[in-house]
């Protein structure tokens, strides 16, 4: 037994499947965010910007040289909440 398709009937099946693959697609895709878990940042990752700067001169002039790096990372990491 062999059943034919009709053009609207195909159209139509294939809107059916691309809806619910699309619906499917944004609920995943929005998630609110009280159900995400929010992970603490940690100090190692925290002022990437900051620390990048203040390693390299603390490598290339030795920590002595570079007080005014070191306390702008110290203020930003406070500014996330860390205790230094």
């Amino acid at each position: 037994m062999s059943m034919m398709l009709t053009g609207s009937t195909r159209s139509l099946t294939f809107c059916l499947k691309m809806s619910t693959v699309s619906a499917a697609s944004v609920e995943a895709a929005h998630v609110p965010q009280s159900t995400e878990e929010k992970k603490p940042l940690k100090p190692c990752c925290a002022c990437p910007d900051t620390k990048k700067v203040r390693d390299a001169c603390i490598i290339e002039k030795g920590a002595e040289n570079c007080s005014e790096l070191i306390e702008a990372h110290k203020d930003c990491m406070r500014a996330l909440g860390f205790k230094i």
